[in-house]
């Protein structure tokens, strides 16, 4: 604040000023250049840019019977109208000095209604519950709190230490919990791999079976091809005893080949078949 007590005077874009006459209030003073009587009359001006305001470090007791040192910073500004004005200086004598003192009252409650981990995680919590009312009163002032921050949350060093021991437990504790999961990930990827291998393997079995089957009843087949073309040429091109023998040939052939003889009114077929199966006789 400065007062005007001479003849001319100027006041500049950032302030506003009361005029009083005889020690009365007279009227509001805008920006710009005026004239005044000297004695009679007296000018004081205000400025109403944002002022950065501390708020002094001091010791709080949390809800948990914690001493914790906290400071904070806020940014006051006087409300520019004419009744705003008025109230900066007739309802407060020195307003930055009423205004920190009454933060510093209330800074202290906010913490004593948490407990020491609450209030290492609630400054945002703190800071607008703190210029909340801070509000409330500083308009009777003609003042507002534009923000406030919590600039430092001090713990006693012994505390400090209890909680690094804290910090690194938890810290340890995640990394064995990320060992043992990736642990356990592994293993699993290794019985799904052994499931798969293990069926691959089946499926390969189950596939080579087939082939195999495929391939005996193939030679099967073509034996006995080869068996009834060649008793079809025996009958078309041997005669008599050589007929006979051509037969008889075919049918030792037939029985080292585990093949089943059928006995027919005109003479002995030999037919191909897998496995050892019983002779089978014409019906009587």
């Amino acid at each position: 604040m400065r007062t005007i007590l001479g003849f001319i005077y100027t006041v500049k874009p950032y302030e506003r000023g009361i005029q009083e006459f005889l020690g009365k209030y007279e009227r509001l003073i805008q920006p710009g250049f005026g004239l005044q009587i000297p004695i009679l009359q007296m000018i004081r001006i205000r400025d109403i840019r944002e002022h950065t305001m501390d708020i002094p470090a001091q010791p709080v007791i949390t809800k948990d019977n914690v001493e914790i040192k906290v400071d904070g910073v806020m940014w006051v500004r006087p409300k520019a109208d004419e009744d705003s004005i008025k109230r900066t200086f007739y309802n407060i004598d020195n307003w930055k000095r009423a205004v920190i003192q009454l933060a510093m009252t209330n800074l202290r409650q906010e913490f004593g209604d948490l407990t020491l981990d609450e209030s290492l995680v609630a400054r945002e919590k703190i800071a607008n519950n703190l210029q909340r009312v801070l509000n409330e009163f500083a308009a009777d002032w003609g003042l507002v709190v534009s923000k406030v921050e919590i600039m430092l949350i001090d713990p006693p060093d012994d505390i400090k230490k209890a909680m690094h021991k804290q910090k690194t437990a938890e810290q340890e504790r995640r990394a064995m919990k990320l060992l043992a999961t990736g642990e356990f990930e592994a293993s699993e990827q290794q019985k799904l791999a052994a499931i798969q291998r293990a069926e691959g393997e089946r499926e390969a079995a189950i596939q080579r079976a087939e082939g195999e089957r495929a391939a005996s009843i193939k030679i099967a087949e073509g034996k006995a091809q080869a068996i009834q073309l060649v008793n079809e040429a025996a009958e078309k091109y041997f005669l008599g005893n050589a007929q006979m023998l051509r037969q008889i040939e075919m049918t030792e052939v037939s029985l080292k080949n585990n093949a089943k003889i059928i006995l027919t009114e005109g003479g002995v077929t030999p037919t191909l078949l897998l496995g050892n199966l019983p002779v089978a006789r014409p019906e009587e």
